[in-house]
């Protein structure tokens, strides 16, 4: 069982370009560019030599393959906590395009710890070709040098002379507030995710802008973990602001407080009403179904790697550069003011 066990554990590890060779009826250079560079042959030719391969059970170890070239083929994509739901959409997105364009992508998180987020970063550095990190909690200047080393692309942050994607939470913020004041709410709170979110910042910043351009006023909640538990620890300090709406960091936390509020016999809607953040799979699974703003995840993982892709090959990324929007979505946690 042991010997069976090693010799499948094995199969393909011996095989050479000069056994496909030999198997295909090619000579070894075009076997080389049939798995390298398919398009310098003949397509039939290159697909009979795949076949081969296949068959063979050949397998390209893109270490050794960077020996040469100096390219893995591999990326490396860190987010700050895997268990989100907010990243399901962005990961798949990411995927599609290395998938497509024969990469492989290596994912990772960093537990919303810099520390960890750094140490995984250098670990990745030296086997990949570029490097998307989603929700960075580094400092700009721990960026910049990484940036430095390999290509880099932010996802969810602005790090100055680094390239990112950022949506638009204008439009979405905008109609979510419109929303709330046509149903009369006059006292809004925003429970912010943690301290070192550049992407929390930015949604307080444009709150505090907008809210008082509609008559409202508006109180900053946190910083607070972004899981349910964060929104169910913020229902104390919701209550004793006397506001009659909620606009949440993330759906999760919009989650943890319509949770604490059922439990503490606080209606929702009729007393108080939730907006959360990002639109993530579940959702609407509550009751009510959460009232939300969402962003264009799986986008932006497709637009990461598109663009970091065409870094790391020094062509101009093409495509539309325009800001990704968010868009307000009306569920059944927003209710008139009572």
């Amino acid at each position: 069982m042991t010997s069976r066990r090693r010799a499948g554990h094995n199969r393909g590890a011996g095989v050479t370009i000069y056994d496909i060779a030999r198997a295909a009826g090619v000579s070894p250079s075009t076997v080389s560019r049939a798995l390298h560079k398919p398009g310098r042959i003949n397509a039939t030719t290159a697909q009979h030599i795949r076949d081969t391969a296949q068959t063979l059970g050949y397998r390209i170890n893109p270490l050794a393959r960077a020996l040469p070239t100096g390219r893995t083929r591999m990326l490396a994509l860190i987010l700050s906590d895997i268990t989100n739901p907010v990243f399901f959409d962005l990961v798949r997105g990411a995927e599609r395009v290395t998938a497509r364009q024969g990469y492989t992508l290596v994912v990772a998180e960093s537990q919303e710890t810099a520390a960890l987020e750094l140490e995984t970063a250098g670990r990745l550095l030296p086997v990949v070709d570029g490097l998307v990190l989603v929700a960075s909690r580094l400092g700009d200047d721990q960026v910049q040098r990484l940036d430095e080393q390999r290509p880099l692309l932010m996802v969810n942050r602005a790090v100055p002379g680094v390239a990112g994607i950022v949506p638009d939470v204008l439009p979405g913020i905008c109609a979510a507030l419109d929303h709330l004041a046509a149903l009369g709410h006059r006292a809004l709170a925003f429970l912010s995710g943690p301290a070192d979110s550049w992407m929390s910042g930015l949604r307080w910043d444009i709150l505090l802008d907008e809210a008082p351009r509609r008559s409202m006023s508006i109180v900053e909640i946190g910083p607070g973990a972004p899981t349910t538990e964060g929104g169910r620890q913020s229902l104390r300090r919701v209550l004793a602001s006397g506001v009659t709406a909620v606009v949440t960091y993330n759906d999760l936390m919009a989650i943890g407080l319509l949770q604490a509020s059922k439990a503490a016999d606080i209606a929702v809607p009729e007393r108080l009403s939730i907006i959360g953040f990002d639109d993530i799979f579940g959702s609407d699974f509550t009751t009510p179904p959460i009232t939300t703003i969402r962003t264009p995840l799986g986008t932006m993982g497709e637009e990461a790697v598109r663009r970091l892709i065409a870094e790391i090959d020094d062509e101009e990324p093409g495509g539309n550069e325009t800001p990704l929007a968010t868009a307000f979505v009306q569920r059944g946690s927003t209710a008139p003011s009572s």
